[in-house]
């Protein structure tokens, strides 16, 4: 837990998000974020897709990093292989429109799939979120996000999110082949290891969501609570004013032990993590 911070009513300095009324038949709905999908991943896939076969939830929203790395739509429909079901990314996409049949599904970008776009949400039946977005469920209002702009201390980071969300830099990136889009990705996915690495060993502590700011969006929204991913560090802060900043965890079944949870929330705002 940590120390609370003073949350001062001053405008919040990006987008205020926008408003997701849920239907009054919702009764569960249920979070995730940070699975890091990819194909060398087989345990954790194989616990998504048992989670999404099973999920009881009238929603689930995913607020960011499904995959590891998303660098086009165009991964699951080229002229040589529409829709092939032996890539990876069509059959995460089979598995989502599925569930798509019997409740909704939300998808909020990350940092590694911040370029997953309409063409796929569309062919797996997921709805885009912006992030932030409150969620009007049980009489409160839930700020949703997936974290990694709350993330102010680590500046090298917020500079290269800037530089990658901005329309040129993107229109230029899906410009090029998906073979040479698939090599500056694994460069970028090795430059991302070496530095987590590099700060494991100097013992330098990770940039965690800057609560001041978290605050700040909080008063903006006029929410109560907000519910993020990114750092990989689950746990439910305590804010001033009965507040509350819950943290997803991530999902990884080759860890010891296998790290994986979903948040539940019922419709009288019970919250409740269940292990994968």
């Amino acid at each position: 837990m940590t120390s609370a911070v003073a949350c001062a009513p001053r405008p919040l300095a990006a987008s205020h998000g926008t408003a997701l009324q849920a239907p009054l038949h919702w009764q569960l709905v249920e979070f995730i974020s940070d699975l890091h999908l990819q194909a060398s991943e087989a345990a954790t896939f194989e616990a998504w897709r048992a989670y999404m076969q099973t999920s009881q939830a009238d929603a689930i929203f995913i607020l960011g990093d499904l995959f590891e790395v998303w660098v086009g739509d165009d991964v699951i429909q080229t002229a040589a292989a529409p829709l092939d079901p032996t890539i990876f990314e069509v059959r995460c996409a089979q598995i989502l429109q599925a569930a798509s049949q019997r409740l909704a599904i939300f998808f909020m970008h990350g940092n590694r799939d911040f370029l997953l776009g309409p063409d796929f949400a569309q062919a797996s039946g997921m709805q885009l979120l912006d992030d932030p977005t409150v969620l009007l469920f049980g009489g409160q209002r839930w700020l949703l996000s997936h974290g990694d702009a709350l993330c102010l201390s680590d500046t090298e980071y917020m500079k290269f999110r800037t530089q990658v969300r901005s329309p040129a830099w993107q229109a230029d990136f899906l410009a090029k082949s998906l073979l040479e889009r698939q090599a500056i990705a694994r460069a970028l996915r090795m430059q991302s290891e070496a530095r987590k690495h590099s700060t494991q060993a100097s013992d330098t502590a990770f940039a965690d969501v800057d609560e001041s700011m978290a605050c700040e969006w909080l008063v903006a929204t006029q929410a109560t609570t907000l519910i993020h991913g990114h750092t990989h560090r689950p746990a439910d802060h305590a804010l001033p004013s009965n507040q509350r900043r819950i943290v997803l965890s991530d999902w990884d079944e080759a860890a010891t032990p296998p790290r994986g949870e979903v948040l539940q929330l019922s419709a009288v705002n019970a919250l409740k993590r269940i292990k994968t």
